[in-house]
């Protein structure tokens, strides 16, 4: 029996005996160690079943984070608030500070970006004052990812590098390596493919050491979206199904959403639409199910564009209109070129008739 497995019986009899102290102490050391293993089911059962003692700050904050990352965006959203009024109440300011930044983060995921921003700008000061050099990071990170997701291109990688830095500075390799994966994905969104893929380099391996499967799965999904769009097709195919069985058995339903439409987009340019619209339909109802409105945008707009090669204008009007709605929802910085897509779209169809 590994020591992991040990922790887990303990933990079992505390609960069954009705040892808060020592339930609870066991159950924030084994979420702690089985997160950055992506091992999210895991971490739900043990919060929910030390829950069961009464509430506790450090149980309903892992199982935010386990549903949050299982695709349950809302039911994470209340376990994070009952998380955070405990560490109010506590003065646990470093806590509290994490807390909102990954309240922000299911807004961010939510597309509620402005929300999002707003917690996060709370969370940056709480870390500050605490001396929370990861909590900072984290802030820093997740402000540059807003700022990403609007198009707002350059303030994203300030706040990036400044991240990096506070991580190097530190040694805290977790940091580093999101951090580099997310200036990578500014690089490649601005067109820069080689210094896109010298970070996601730099990150994959770090990503590996620390054990972090969800975040190696991410970073060759990144890897294959860059080497898809330098006409190495083949190779980005490789990548996405390695992410793919990743994500799948760690039951990430949002980034297994992303990954499949980007299977989607490669079959698509291999001139396989039958397939490629399984894929993309396998995504959009994931994330209609995890409430991912900007990347339910962009697959909509990849099936509307098989619609329209095909010359089924009616269905690909019905897509790309929920596209510029999703769009003005989350703010998306495509809204113009969506909108204009959307036109062109309806003028082809009342010319041909």
């Amino acid at each position: 029996m590994s020591v992991i497995e040990q922790w887990v019986e303990v933990h079992r009899l505390a609960v069954a005996g009705r040892e808060a102290v020592i339930a609870r102490d066991l159950g924030r050391r084994l979420s702690r160690v089985l997160l950055p293993r992506s091992r999210f089911s895991d971490v739900a059962d043990i919060a929910r079943s030390t829950l069961t003692l009464g509430p506790d700050a450090s149980a309903f904050y892992h199982l935010g984070w386990a549903e949050s990352s299982t695709g349950h965006p809302r039911a994470a959203l209340i376990s994070y608030e009952r998380a955070l009024l405990l560490y109010q109440e506590a003065g646990a300011r470093a806590d509290e500070a994490a807390t909102l930044n990954n309240i922000g983060h299911v807004h961010d995921n939510l597309g509620d970006r402005q929300r999002a921003v707003e917690y996060f700008r709370r969370a940056l000061p709480l870390s500050r004052q605490a001396g929370d050099l990861v909590g900072e990071s984290a802030a820093l990170n997740n402000l540059g990812r807003v700022h990403d997701s609007v198009g707002d291109r350059r303030q994203a990688l300030a706040y990036y590098e400044r991240a990096l830095t506070l991580c190097r500075e530190m040694g805290q390799r977790t940091g580093e390596a999101v951090a580099l994966s997310n200036i990578g994905h500014v690089h490649d969104n601005l067109g820069e493919r080689q210094p896109a893929l010298d970070h996601f380099l730099q990150a994959l391996p770090i990503f590996r050491d620390i054990g972090d499967r969800v975040g190696e799965a991410v970073t060759f999904s990144n890897l294959g979206r860059v080497y898809h769009t330098l006409g190495e097709s083949q190779r980005a195919m490789e990548y996405f199904m390695h992410a793919l069985r990743i994500l799948q058995e760690a039951g990430h339903r949002a980034n297994e959403a992303v990954t499949l439409s980007n299977i989607g987009s490669v079959l698509h340019s291999w001139g396989d639409r039958q397939a490629a619209l399984a894929c993309y339909r396998q995504a959009l109802s994931i994330q209609r199910d995890v409430g991912d409105r900007a990347a339910e945008a962009v697959t909509r707009f990849n099936i509307a564009s098989i619609h329209r090669a095909a010359g089924n204008l009616d269905e690909a009007i019905a897509e790309l209109e929920h596209v510029v709605e999703l769009d003005r929802q989350v703010n998306h910085p495509d809204l113009e070129s969506d909108t204009a897509v959307l036109e062109q779209v309806r003028r082809e169809r009342d010319t041909g008739r």
